[in-house]
């Protein structure tokens, strides 16, 4: 699949998808001109191009170990969350593309994405430095073998940022409100998924169509938005399909490896992320999103926020037990590795992009 055009690819991973979950056509259409407006966007809708081009732009690191990775790992796949004692949590919130690959992967993916946003003048640090900080962060949670970042105590910067994004819950709740209830058909499972998430399952609710993210526009994301004791509750359940990986290798077996993440990592988990055979289900709230780059404060220590992007995906590596084979490997690696291959997979994903706006693709 390596020699595919980048439209062919799209063609035949959008058919693919369609054989797995039921596509709107409408949100299709939108992510595709969302691809067109720059390459920190493309790069964040286009991971089954990636899952296809990595492995002969990068064939120097395919021979690390394998562990259950992130897959579309970026700087805008961190959020925040409640756990079970309703500490505010930091950290990955989207496991669409789990799947089994070097751990080189994940840090390339997250160091190409922190170039691209930095080209974008979206963040302000030097690309050596980001690379550098990403790998210290990765390094120190493996070494320490991690530790949830829990605001309530530590994390002071992050808390900052978190805190930053919560300050108008009501524009929050006018958004989710304003979308029209949902007349089409809602499949039974998915109604079960989002009612088995409600504090009462016979609460009375409002079924809304959400249109949210790039790489997963195209699939149904169905909210329930409900009063419960003086205040809004919103579930969501978003549709599932197995990670462009298994498209881009030809596997036909669905398998979530998400599961593993969610379970065995270090971290404080999300007691409403659960996970059935076909969708994902979560909390919505102010403080249980997604975090742009676009929202964060003006003053803002960039490394060190980069530097918790990397702790935290080691976290998640070492919910894999062949993470213990990592930091072996990572001392072999020769200085500015990821810095390199960062750079070449920029330059690439940038390629693509500027292909896509050529071909008018999205009119």
């Amino acid at each position: 699949m390596g020699d595919t055009t980048l439209l062919e690819a799209t063609t035949r991973y959008e058919a693919w998808l369609a054989e797995q979950l039921e596509i709107v056509p409408e949100d299709l259409t939108r992510k595709h001109v969302e691809m067109t407006k720059a390459a920190f966007p493309f790069l964040r809708a286009t991971f089954y191009r990636w899952a296809e081009q990595w492995p002969s732009a990068c064939p120097e690191l395919l021979n690390a170990t394998r562990v259950v990775s992130i897959g579309d790992l970026h700087v805008e796949n961190f959020g925040t969350w409640r756990d079970a004692e309703g500490r505010l949590i930091w950290g990955v919130n989207d496991f669409d593309e789990c799947f089994p690959l070097p751990w080189t992967h994940d840090l390339v993916r997250l160091s190409t994405s922190a170039l691209l946003a930095i080209d974008a003048q979206r963040l302000s640090v030097k690309r050596a430095e980001a690379c550098t900080a990403i790998l210290s962060g990765y390094t120190e949670s493996l070494t320490t073998r991690g530790e949830p970042f829990v605001l309530a105590e530590k994390n002071r910067r992050l808390r900052k940022i978190a805190v930053e994004r919560l300050r108008d819950p009501g524009a929050f709740w006018a958004k989710l409100d304003a979308l029209p209830t949902w007349t089409g058909s809602v499949p039974e499972s998915a109604l079960t998924a989002l009612r088995e998430s409600l504090p009462d399952p016979a609460l009375a609710c409002r079924i809304v169509h959400r249109v949210a993210g790039l790489g997963s526009l195209g699939r149904h994301r169905f909210v329930a938005l409900a009063d419960f004791r003086g205040g809004r509750i919103a579930r969501e359940s978003k549709a599932w399909a197995p990670s462009a990986c298994a498209w881009a290798t030809a596997q036909s077996e669905k398998v979530r490896y998400s599961d593993r993440i969610l379970c065995d990592a270090p971290r404080a988990h999300d007691p409403f992320l659960k996970a059935s055979p076909a969708w994902t289900t979560r909390r919505l709230a102010p403080d249980c999103a997604r975090i742009e780059l676009g929202e964060l404060p003006a003053e803002r220590d960039e490394p060190r926020l980069l530097e918790a992007m990397g702790f935290e995906l080691g976290n998640l590596h070492l919910a894999d037990p062949n993470a213990a084979n990592v930091l072996g490997e990572l001392q072999d690696r020769s200085a500015g590795w990821l810095l390199d291959a960062a750079k070449r997979m920029s330059k690439l994903v940038s390629s693509d992009w500027e292909s896509w706006r050529a071909s008018g693709a999205a009119r």
